[in-house]
């Protein structure tokens, strides 16, 4: 299915003025022939072509339409695609075309969709899902948005490459491009992209560990990498919406931008994970204590040697490392003892 773009003409004030000027001569003549009682043929020919016309010339009225900016609206003739109408103006079309818009009803977490100021009155006394559907229901028109739209779709837990249950969340901004395949293509098109989400997210998610781990390959090239879902969001993001707008190619969408919304671990993993990220740090600041201790204890040997302060054999000087390592890596602050006696 192929979009077209219909070329007709901003021509429907003319249309909706000479509909209201015929309504308003078949008035006038019906009344006229009634009142001064034309007898014969012509008065119940001119009586009978105003009725016909105040009865059938609504229909007329049917074919006007209204376009704000960024708005298109789908016709079919009788089942036929007749083509797409777009640009802001007021125009007549065919009175019997129909417009076709599959979607018009559907509510996702997305703008566009959003409840207005009388829907929120509306949630406090029916209840969210009752106002959900009061909102479908007023705002049900067959038109179709053009403009950009962000779709928040909800978080999903799902599985990293290690196993761990992660939930996460995306921004997805999306627009439509090709009218046609949009309605004609898939049942519905809101539906069709946020399952899509879905799917290209896991898809995407059980490639990368939650935080970097030794031995994984994230790009498919063989070679373990540094990739993860926390240090290489605008990667993973990219890799999203570059699998998302592969699947909704045929449905005439287009995928502008995927951001990652929400990261975490699972609730029921999340109190270990955190205590293996403590666990972690805490040893890597002890690797470094423990280094500059080392280094700080070298170098007050080799000063106490150069300078000949005091000499030392191998047993004082274990002694002496014993002492200063203590003092250097404890956790809190040492206490002095005085030594009042020989130094042996």
């Amino acid at each position: 299915m192929t979009e077209k773009i219909l070329q007709t003409k901003k021509n429907g004030m003319p249309v909706l003025l000479l509909v209201l000027l015929g309504y308003v001569v078949a008035i006038a003549a019906a009344v006229a022939v009634g009142m001064a009682g034309v007898p014969g043929v012509l008065g119940n020919v001119v009586m009978g072509i105003a009725i016909v016309y105040m009865v059938l010339a609504w229909i007329l009225l049917c074919g006007l339409k209204v376009l704000k900016p960024q708005e298109a609206l789908v016709l079919t003739l009788f089942g036929n695609y007749i083509g797409t109408l777009k640009g802001e103006g007021f125009y007549w079309v065919n009175p019997f075309c129909t417009a076709v818009n599959p979607a018009a009803g559907t509510r996702l977490s997305q703008s566009g969709d959003v409840q207005n100021g009388d829907a929120t009155g509306l949630a406090a006394v029916l209840g969210k899902e009752a106002a959900n559907q009061a909102a479908a229901a007023a705002n049900s028109g067959k038109k179709i948005s053009l403009k950009r739209m962000t779709l928040n779709n909800a978080r999903q837990k799902i599985n990293d490459c290690l196993g761990n249950p992660v939930e996460i969340g995306i921004a997805v901004i999306w627009q439509v491009k090709d009218t046609a395949k949009a309605v004609f293509n898939v049942d519905n098109y809101k539906e069709y992209l946020s399952l899509q989400c879905d799917s290209a997210l896991r898809n995407v998610v059980r490639i990368y560990p939650y935080d970097v781990a030794p031995g994984i390959d994230t790009t498919g090239d063989g070679q373990p990498d540094d990739g993860s879902l926390r240090g290489s969001s605008e990667v993973v993001a990219e890799r999203i919406r570059a699998e998302i707008q592969d699947k909704v190619e045929e449905a005439g969408l287009e995928v502008l931008e995927a951001r990652i919304t929400y990261l975490a671990y699972a609730p029921e993993i999340a109190a270990v994970m955190l205590q293996r990220q403590q666990a972690s740090a805490i040893i890597d600041a002890r690797k470094m204590i423990v280094d500059g201790a080392v280094g700080m204890v070298e170098m007050a040997l080799e000063r106490l040697s150069e300078n000949n302060v005091v000499e030392l054999d191998d047993e004082r000087k274990a002694a002496m490392v014993s002492n200063l390592l203590v003092v250097l890596c404890g956790n809190h602050d040492a206490q002095p003892v005085v030594n009042s006696g020989s130094l042996y």
